[in-house]
């Protein structure tokens, strides 16, 4: 397995970037005390969006259950008349994912489960279906339709889901293993959440009136986390992924993932509680056999430091990546770091090794 690893070290001050059920920053246990935590779910997120905000042309798909009126749309494109353009897209959005029948009664066309599809599998599966309609196909034949459509229709424009992955629970066939991996972010030290009690002030109230207008409570967190990225390359490149790609968009690909992950921050309560920072420091493996391996141990014995946890945590890492390297003959093809190159350095250097 050719891979790309990411170990990321950030400090994030007074912040709520992943809530739980009630609203508070989510926590674990490891190394036996409390730990800040910040979901890979959210990560992922995160990193999908700013991916397509970078390279919109080859991170193009929705993750959505409206999926039935941009079908309907590829259908009329293909020449499929209106009302039975959105018949058929109600037919194959009920194959994909069970078309909500209690939405469409308040007048929304929409599936049950989230499907993952870009504009080029959309475009695919209409034009496929278009002439296939016209011949009045009974239910099955149009399941196989679909199926073989979306099954014929390269990722051209979907990076994100050949790397975050798809699962389609009425058809196993479409599922996509994501060549992705992410760990959920764990602070690198013992961490609990704070209370940050609030008041609103009334502007009209009359001023010899006293008391707030609104007071309350919201749960906060500031925490130094290590996250662990990967990518497998060689899944990306297979034909059920990316291998329709070119290897110069495919490293685009690649450019753009790996800045994403660096710098990509979960966007939860942006405007009060602003924690948008940036590495502290991030060591990118480039490995040419192995397994995906996460350095999340180097804290497991949570750092305690009166001066810092960033510089604590940043030489226990590089011990702990010194004692695998030696005790199990781990050997990367490269080895960089930022600070100690540049992002354009570390990216640069990555692409090198990406066929």
């Amino acid at each position: 397995m050719k891979l790309i690893e990411l170990h990321i070290l950030q400090s994030f001050p007074v912040s709520c970037l992943n809530r739980d059920d009630v609203g508070a920053p989510k926590t674990a246990t490891f190394g036996g005390v409390n730990r800040a935590r910040i979901s890979s779910q959210c990560l992922k997120r995160a990193i999908r969006e700013l991916a397509e905000d970078l390279c919109p042309e080859l991170f193009a798909a929705n993750r959505s259950r409206l999926i039935i009126e941009p079908l309907a749309q590829a259908l009329q494109k293909h020449g499929v008349a209106d009302a039975r353009a959105t018949e058929v897209a109600k037919r194959v959005g009920d194959y994909l994912a069970t078309l909500d029948d209690a939405a469409e009664k308040k007048g929304t066309l929409k599936v049950k489960t989230l499907m993952f599809l870009s504009p080029s599998e959309v475009d695919a599966i209409a034009s496929a279906l278009a002439e296939i309609v016209k011949k009045d196909p009974k239910a099955r034949e149009l399941e196989k339709a679909v199926a073989k459509a979306c099954k014929t229709a390269a990722l051209k424009d979907a990076a994100d889901i050949a790397i975050f992955g798809r699962m389609v629970a009425s058809d196993h066939s479409l599922t996509l293993e994501g060549a992705g991996l992410f760990s959920h972010a764990l602070s690198t030290h013992k961490a609990e959440n704070d209370i940050d009690f609030f008041s609103a002030v009334d502007d009209l109230q009359k001023a010899e009136e006293a008391g707030a207008g609104m007071t309350g409570t919201l749960e906060f967190t500031s925490a130094t986390y290590y996250r662990y990225v990967g990518l497998n390359l060689d899944m990306l490149a297979d034909k059920d992924h990316l291998g329709a790609l070119s290897a110069d968009e495919r490293k685009q690909v690649v450019d753009t993932f790996v800045r994403a992950s660096i710098l990509a921050v979960p966007g939860a309560r942006k405007n009060s509680m602003n924690a948008h920072t940036l590495p502290g420091r991030v060591l990118g493996l480039v490995k040419d056999k192995g397994q995906p391996l996460q350095l999340i141990n180097a804290f497991e014995n949570p750092v305690i430091s009166k001066n810092g946890l960033m510089d604590a945590s940043i030489a226990a890492l590089k011990e702990h990546h010194e004692q695998l390297k030696n005790i199990w003959g781990i050997r990367p093809l490269a080895e960089l770091a930022i600070p100690d190159r540049t992002l354009e350095q570390l990216c640069t250097e990555v692409l090198r090794h990406v066929n």
